[in-house]
């Protein structure tokens, strides 16, 4: 299970579907070559929270450097992530499409991409440029095609991999 705090909501949730899984884990081998050339960890499912409030999430995929800063030995905090990745399920919607980037944004994580196969189509989004609580810019592209990831990270995913 699955506990994250949302808007003040308590969220728990199971962890996915075979093929929500499978997108998640796709996502983080897809990753980690890239990550750990530049010495960070890609792991799909970390523990985060977020700095102040110490309100839980789970990213289905976080990227990290090691030495992210941490609440005790288990939550890193959010403001330590590289690049938080959300893969839509039917349950998470609102919650991945519409709070998750606010979230994201104000603990200043430099990336989040949002898989979206329960979209009409099927699309990948990735927000980046967080300022004042928003990502400035969302790129989208149908699932298939290629989308870059920019800075930090800048690797180009050809998202048929997740098809």
């Amino acid at each position: 299970m699955r506990a994250e705090i949302i808007d003040g909501r308590l969220i728990v949730s199971p962890l996915g579907t075979p093929e929500h899984q499978d997108m998640a884990t796709t996502l983080a081998v897809v990753l980690r070559p890239h990550a750990v050339a530049r010495g960070w960890k890609a792991v799909a499912g970390l523990g985060i929270c977020t700095d102040g409030t110490r309100d839980p999430y789970e990213p289905d995929v976080a990227v990290y450097p090691p030495d992210a800063p941490r609440w005790g030995a288990r939550e890193v905090y959010a403001s330590g992530l590289v690049m938080a990745g959300e893969v839509v399920s039917a349950g998470s919607v609102g919650d991945d499409r519409d709070h998750k980037p606010g979230i994201y944004a104000t603990a200043r994580v430099p990336i989040y991409m949002l898989v979206d196969p329960v979209s009409e189509p099927a699309r990948v989004t990735v927000f980046s440029e967080p300022k004042d609580g928003r990502y400035t810019i969302a790129t989208t592209v149908d699932l298939g095609k290629e989308i870059h990831l920019p800075d930090p990270v800048d690797f180009l995913l050809d998202t048929a991999v997740f098809l």
